[in-house]
């Protein structure tokens, strides 16, 4: 067949123009830095990334970072855990959870767990010949780039992307067994997609909406025999129906091994990689979210900053102002934008977007977005905290790290207070079950702590007191209820709160919202290395304790030793 035989040419050059767009990852530049974004080539950059088989019936029960944190703590303590580990050039190989061999893949994680670093590695192996080499053809899209288009065709769709496959796009669609599409972002689409419509396409030159295609490709109705693989938030799979997934699976990130290899590639320095390794390992609420390998890139970012300022300042003096918190942390990060781009205006106008963004739990944002906050992308301050992706005029914009958003969106109620605004953030936080405004709410209190704002104050004046006064008040309205005379009876909300007033630092407030010799109860309760690592040391702030009921809390010899500094203030133990 005349045509037939074009097809590998056609491949070779499809294969050449992925290999391009897939062969490097690119680091953001460093703040205050006047250095462009770095890039390096994948096989040189990339780490590992642990990648395990999921139930997707189970509901998230807190914010969905802390989640993935606890599961990946499980898969490493655990030989014979639940957590099937699946190395990514076996996604499409035997299913034991669906007993066949998948044609509809889904691959979730958190923001910045890498998906698209992954799902650019596995078109890069694909391209260079070395993986799924059964597929004759792999076409990529991202769905915040097919936001924009209105009711389109799957050729249409495919040749806008790929405009060079245009005079063999009817062949190649021929033969489907033989394709692999590749959906990066779910949780960004704008279309509806659930994978319940009865509306299906079966023509690839319907023109239908994004989502009735994608629904129609998962759903076999449209080229069947060819294979989908689709990345999501975990939150946005509670809303679609997985059943027409044959594989469920989860990057949970980093294990400790990665993590070091990280800091070894950031440092380029073994001495350093080590000590910084160190000293975040020793401090659990800094290493609480070190499997994010975009989490690892801001620590590593700030502990590059302190061993610069290490040389030129009294070395015990300065280690005392290492980060200690997470708010810490982002505190020193974004000290050291501000430190060469410090217009207030541009910040309150990012803030209000940011915390848009967090109460709507939007990740996405465009055009619209920025000019109804006033957003200006004209400054230094914009590019050293948002990116773009896409092109004219389909331009979307996203915060450089999930977590930069939600620290921006309580820093703007300390710069611009506004008492019913802070007071409506808040109840509205609470609001929301799945824990999706719990790093939100810790930021907040972090920041009300007048010692960690400091930092920012030298750069942009002094923030709110009366914010600071705010949530201190409407936090200890948390506890009230939870005290019964001299006992508190823990939940798991109540461990929030804890972390909470951990963050803030503040041992007045460990006695306002705990009080003296009380008797703390938190039996049948869960407890994790880093629930107890938080309850000693607010323990070690209250002075003496009664009695502590740990009765049926599973905690781990690792917990144990956490709680060791508290045990001299607990009269009895149980």
């Amino acid at each position: 067949m005349a045509e037939g035989s074009k097809i590998p040419n056609i491949q070779i050059r499809h294969k050449q123009h992925l290999l391009e767009e897939t062969k490097t990852l690119e680091e953001p530049r460093l703040p205050g830095s006047t250095l462009e974004p770095q890039r390096f080539p994948i096989d040189e950059r990339y780490v590992n990334l642990t990648v395990v088989s999921i139930d997707p019936s189970k509901e998230l029960t807190q914010n969905e970072l802390l989640e993935t944190g606890v599961k990946h703590k499980e898969f490493l303590k655990d030989t014979q855990t639940r957590l099937e580990h699946i190395w990514f050039n076996k996604l499409f190989s035997w299913s034991h959870q669906s007993q066949c061999v998948p044609h509809a893949v889904m691959v979730s994680g958190v923001p910045g767990i890498g998906k698209t670093t992954l799902m650019k590695k596995i078109v890069y192996h694909w391209a260079n010949g070395e993986l799924y080499q059964r597929f004759a053809f792999v076409i990529f899209f991202k769905f915040r780039e097919l936001n924009k288009l209105g009711e389109v065709s799957l050729v249409e769709m495919i040749l806008q992307q790929y405009p060079y496959l245009k005079s063999h796009i009817g062949n190649i669609l021929q033969h489907p067994e033989g394709l692999l599409f590749i959906f990066d972002g779910l949780d960004e689409i704008i279309h509806r997609l659930d994978f319940r419509s009865s509306k299906i396409c079966s023509d690839p030159k319907q023109r239908e909406n994004v989502g009735v295609i994608v629904e129609s490709l998962v759903g076999q109705s449209l080229l069947m025999g060819c294979s989908v693989m689709i990345t999501s938030r975990p939150t946005r799979l509670a809303s679609i129906n997985t059943k027409d997934f044959q594989r469920m699976a989860e990057i949970i990130g980093f294990t400790p091994r990665d993590q070091l290899i990280y800091f070894d590639h950031f440092f380029g320095n073994k001495g350093l990689s080590e000590k910084a390794f160190h000293y975040v390992q020793e401090n659990d609420t800094l290493y609480t979210f070190c499997y994010i390998p975009s989490y690892c890139w801001i620590v590593c970012t700030v502990l590059s900053m302190c061993f610069r300022a290490q040389r030129t300042t009294n070395k015990d003096q300065l280690m005392v102002s290492w980060p200690k918190t997470v708010t810490q942390l982002f505190v020193t990060f974004v000290s050291n934008i501000l430190a060469n781009h410090s217009d207030k205006k541009d910040l309150i106008s990012i803030g209000w977007m940011a915390e848009h963004g967090v109460m709507n739990q939007m990740t996405v944002f465009d055009r619209r977005h920025l000019d109804s906050f006033g957003v200006r992308t004209d400054n230094d301050l914009f590019s050293c905290v948002m990116m773009e992706s896409g092109r004219p005029p389909n331009v979307n914009y996203t915060f450089l790290h999930l977590t930069l958003k939600e620290f921006f969106a309580a820093l703007v109620h300390f710069i611009n207070y506004n008492p019913e605004r802070l007071q409506k953030s808040l109840d509205r936080a609470e609001s929301y079950k799945d824990g999706c405004c719990e790093i939100f709410l810790r930021f907040l209190y972090g920041l009300s702590d007048s010692s960690t704002r400091s930092m920012l104050e030298f750069y942009i004046g002094e923030l709110c007191a009366e914010s600071s006064r705010h949530v201190i008040f409407w936090i200890q309205g948390k506890t009230k209820d939870q005290k019964r005379g001299k006992s508190i009876r823990g939940t798991r909300d109540l461990l929030k709160v804890f972390y909470y007033i951990h963050e803030s630092g503040n041992k007045e407030l460990v006695l306002q919202c705990i009080g003296l010799n009380r008797d703390i109860d938190f039996s049948g309760i869960t407890l994790t290395t880093i629930d107890c690592s938080v309850l000693s040391l607010l323990l070690e702030h209250c002075g003496e304790t009664e009695s502590l009921n740990l009765n049926r809390c599973n905690i781990q010899n690792k917990g144990l030793r956490k709680l060791v500094p508290a045990l001299h203030t607990i009269r009895s133990l149980r």
